[in-house]
């Protein structure tokens, strides 16, 4: 069974924090571009891989209550639990900054380039992978 778990959690992290990252960086460059639907793509996609990121909570934390020995209480895993409600927080923002800037390019003001949430996005995102990299260095290094 904790094999199995194990298998899930690692495979939605790699098919839902790698795009929702990829997806995340790519949105500077197209708000600056002002390449509309394609934004409005990436803000949907952004939001399915954030919702799809949930997976790799849970499943990891079904992993650390099947695997007992009191794994959960580790110093470690509460760290990257928290770090990930963290990033987590962090994605929400970014989805709203996404709207706001669709909703900008869109309109018909050639004054709103959404540059503040050009700035956000890329400031939020570069935040966000910093936390994927030490939610897996310690989930990797201190076992």
């Amino acid at each position: 069974m904790s094999t199995l778990l194990l298998w899930l959690h690692i495979g939605f992290a790699i098919f839902t924090v790698g795009p929702v990252t990829a997806a995340t960086m790519a949105a500077p460059r197209l708000i600056r571009t002002k390449n509309v639907p394609a934004l409005q793509n990436i803000q949907r996609l952004t939001r399915v891989y954030s919702i799809g990121t949930i997976g790799v909570f849970v499943f990891g934390l079904v992993l650390g209550i099947v695997m007992g020995g009191g794994v959960l209480g580790k110093w470690y895993m509460t760290a990257s639990m928290t770090l990930f409600i963290v990033a987590a927080v962090l994605l929400v923002l970014i989805d709203r900054d996404l709207r706001a800037a669709v909703q900008a390019l869109a309109s018909e003001d050639p004054a709103d380039d959404a540059k503040v949430q050009s700035g956000r996005i890329a400031a939020i995102s570069g935040v966000v992978s910093v936390i994927w990299l030490v939610i897996l260095f310690l989930m990797v290094v201190p076992s």
